[in-house]
Formats: structure tokens, C-alpha cells, sequence
């Protein structure tokens, strides 16, 4: 039994050691088409780039010293 799981763990861990290259386009295919408001078609780096809307700062600022919460409205109970 110790030693499924620790096979299934060894290989669950070897499956996330995936090959990391840029991307690039294989021989023949063509690249996507151009979005619609887009001036240009975009690289795969630039595809792969993150915006801050997909990636938000920190909303809240953290409490320090056993701070009190200041009270919130959308906090309910379960319903």
C-alpha cells in the first residue's frame, strides 16, 4: 500500500517537471488571427505576458498589531 502511494506521489511529481521553451510555431502552421480591435498579431511572449487585470495587486491593507477589523457590510452569514 506504501509503496502505490509513493509510486503515485513520484509520479504525480515527475508529471509537473514539464520541458519549459519558448513557444514557437511548428513548420507549416499558421499563426492565430489577428483579435478583432487588435492593431497587430501578438508574439507568444506577449501572449504569455500577464496584465493587472488578470494579475490584481493586494486589495486590503494587512492588519498589524491585533488591529480592529473595520466593519463590513458584504460579510454575511451563510445563507
Amino acid at each position: 500500500m506504501r509503496q502505490s502511494i509513493a509510486l503515485a506521489l513520484a509520479l504525480l511529481a515527475l508529471a509537473g517537471c514539464g520541458s519549459r521553451k519558448d513557444l514557437s510555431l511548428k513548420p507549416g502552421q499558421t499563426p492565430p488571427p489577428v483579435g478583432r480591435g487588435a492593431d497587430h498579431v501578438e508574439a507568444p511572449g506577449e501572449l504569455t505576458r500577464f496584465e493587472k487585470q488578470a494579475r490584481p495587486d493586494r486589495a486590503g491593507e494587512p492588519l498589524y498589531r491585533s488591529e480592529e477589523r473595520k466593519d463590513d457590510k458584504f460579510d454575511l452569514p451563510p445563507s
